[in-house]
């Protein structure tokens, strides 16, 4: 069980400015952080290298201000990655905190905001699912949550993934009976649903389970998730010992199925956790300049997954303090479990069992196994690390021998960095979206997609040229806003179009008049018959190209365009299951859903609330005069 963490951080800036040019320079950036020092006071704290353009270069944090900003100006003692950032410094901020863990956690935080060019940087930006027990209503509802825990209840994770959260569930459902439809489906159940006749919830909806009975399945539920599943399977061994006996056949044979999937559970999840409680565990492994972290998580004795993490920047930095960095920002939104074992000795950590402790509100701790099962899963997570990072390794060489080759088809100066691949999807033109994903040397870079509804008025629905106008004029007209330097990376390598002839030249039309005429744009067409294997290639000028069918660029530019296309169906389903359920009533100013209920219960249907006159709104049970007055004028504009 988890709780929220809190914010404990409000900042002081205080802020010493040398006006500088832009050019990196090695004695300019010295003579800036010398100005700094004059007055930095000898104290806990956290510094910030701003460029010339305020932009934040580095995040660190000290024990006493002075002496570790000092080390700065002794260029000879740097790395030769250090003295590339001191000759872009030309301005710092300066927090001061009351202790060096308070500096540790801030300087987390504000890695987490910036994501410094010289930092060792997090790469992950998922969240971590848990399991939520919610403890709001009569009948718990057990449920997966990702993001803020605000929800009154009880967590548990966190699980390494999506798929090993909804496996839990599904198990748990069978084990304990409990729950997992929303309030409002609940509350309106007239019969059992599905999920009861198959033996997967206890339909407390209908009343075939009293509180008493519900609460001892959840109390089970709570006893699994704490790690004493052998309590709740001796339990539910007596049980069925009884029924057996009381010749119930058919509730022994429920409980026999309860008992299979708690062996299940056990199965798949106790793997080598057994007597860790509540542990994580990192193993590190580094080839080249490139690192891999492996996590285990492990919670109850259970193992609910584990994760491979790739730092960035991590070229001339320390192993140790790779290891420090991806910790402290690691824990930023996560709390942390009562103990940590690592695959080594960290310098600092004491400090980062003191932050963490801070952050946790109790004690927690650090450890490298020496010998027993906790050190038999150090040698499973770092035996896991290496073979992680021998497969990202070979999937990195292929990834650049594929960049390489689509850069020499399209005539590209080097190898993207970036490729935005787009696509439109709708039906008949309603719930029109536009959807754009973005890959790189490392992959798909998931966080970057970015989704666009279709709302011009000039847009003609189902226009699919119109479409792929709107979305490419949105997406450079907030380019051109945000980042008009081109210095943060946003900007395109290369465009590629989902479509043939048509869109190509309505893109070409968008850049030609935004006035950018350096980013290329290829668009991917089907074959004849729209056969895979048989892509067309379109070239502004109306030149084409085709590749070979067992071509591996050919299999590569598939699967951008499967992506993008994947992306565009999963955001145009959203959108129209929203508008299913969606109610005219949504959009009246000052309707909530308790009126919106109210309106529906009185007069039947939404169609009948909008044709309601005045006199009959104000009737209706809730609604006050004004809001009668208020809802009948949005209904009829012109009175």
């Amino acid at each position: 069980m988890t709780d929220q963490p809190t914010d404990r951080f409000n900042e002081e800036k205080s802020v010493y400015t040398v006006r500088g040019a832009d050019k990196p320079d090695l004695e300019t950036g010295v003579a800036a952080i010398r100005q700094v020092t004059r007055t930095l006071p000898v104290r806990p704290g956290v510094y910030r290298m701003l460029d010339a353009r305020g932009e934040v270069l580095y995040v660190g944090k000290a024990r006493a201000l002075r002496n570790r900003v000092t080390n700065y100006t002794q260029v000879a003692r740097l790395t030769k990655r250090l003295q590339r950032m001191v000759a872009q410094t030309r301005a710092m901020t300066i927090v001061t905190t009351n202790t060096e863990a308070e500096a540790l956690l801030l300087e987390a935080q504000l890695i987490k905001r910036y994501r410094p060019p010289y930092n060792v940087l997090l790469r992950d930006d998922k969240s971590f699912p848990f399991i939520l027990l919610r403890e709001d209503h009569d009948f718990p509802r057990v449920q997966k949550h990702r993001g803020a825990r605000r929800a009154k209840g009880q967590y548990y994770g966190p699980f390494a993934s999506a798929g090993s959260v909804t496996r839990t569930l599904n198990a748990l459902q069978k084990l304990f009976l409990l729950r997992s439809c929303s309030d409002s489906f609940f509350a309106n159940r007239a019969r059992p649903c599905l999920l009861y006749q198959i033996k997967r919830c206890s339909a407390p909806c209908v009343g075939r389970i009293d509180n008493q009975a519900y609460g001892e399945l959840v109390g089970d539920a709570k006893d699994f998730l704490a790690g004493k599943s052998t309590k709740v399977q001796a339990k539910l061994g007596a049980q069925m010992n009884l029924a057996a006996e009381a010749m119930d056949y058919e509730l022994a044979a429920v409980l026999r199925d309860r008992l299979r999937a708690l062996t299940f559970i056990q199965g798949t999840q106790a793997v080598n956790g057994e007597g860790l409680g509540d542990a994580d565990i990192f193993a590190l492994a580094c080839r080249g300049g490139i690192m891999c972290i492996q996590a285990f998580f492990i919670r109850g004795g259970q193992n609910w997954g584990h994760r491979s993490f790739f730092p960035a920047h991590t070229q001339d930095v320390p192993e140790e303090e790779v290891l420090t960095s991806f910790l402290s920002q690691f824990y930023e939104e996560l709390p942390p479990p009562k103990l940590i074992l690592l695959d080594r000795a960290l310098a600092e950590a004491d400090l980062l069992c003191e932050a963490l402790s801070e952050r946790a509100g109790r004690k927690v701790t650090l450890k490298v196994p020496q010998r027993g099962n906790q050190a038999a899963m150090m040698r499973q997570a770092t035996r896991n690390a290496e073979e992680e990072l021998e497969r990202h390794l070979a999937e990195t060489s292929t990834q650049n021998r594929n960049l390489r080759a689509l850069a020499e088809l399209f005539e590209l100066e080097g190898p993207p960095q970036r490729i935005e691949v787009y696509d439109n999807s709708h039906v008949m033109g309603t719930n029109a979206v536009g959807a754009m994903i973005v890959a790189g040397p490392e992959g798909f870079r998931k966080n970057a997609y970015r989704k666009f509804n279709i709302k011009r008025e000039e847009t003609v629905p189902g226009d699919d040229f119109a479409m792929m106008r709107e979305v490419l004029s949105r997406r450079f007209a907030r380019l051109e806003k945000e980042d008009p330097d081109r210095t943060r990376g946003d900007w395109p390598d290369l465009l590629l179009i989902d479509g043939g002839k048509g869109q190509l030249s309505a893109v070409c039309e968008v850049l030609e008049d935004a006035g950018i005429h350096d980013v290329p744009v290829v668009a991917i067409s089907k074959g004849p018959d729209r056969n895979a294997g048989r892509e067309v290639f379109h070239f502004p000028g109306g030149r084409e190209a085709t590749l070979a069918p067992n071509s591996p660029l050919l299999f590569y530019l598939q699967r951008l365009r499967d992506e993008a296309h994947r992306f565009a169906i999963g955001a145009h389903r959203q959108k129209r299951a929203k508008s299913m359920t969606s109610s005219p009533l949504d959009d009246v100013p000052g309707i909530g859903p308790s009126r919106k209920r109210a309106l529906l219960m009185h007069f039947g249907t939404a169609r009948a609330v909008r044709g309601a006159a005045l006199e009959d709104l104000e009737k209706a049970p809730g609604i006050s005069r004004a809001m009668a007055r208020g809802i009948y004028d949005y209904f009829h504009p012109s009175g």
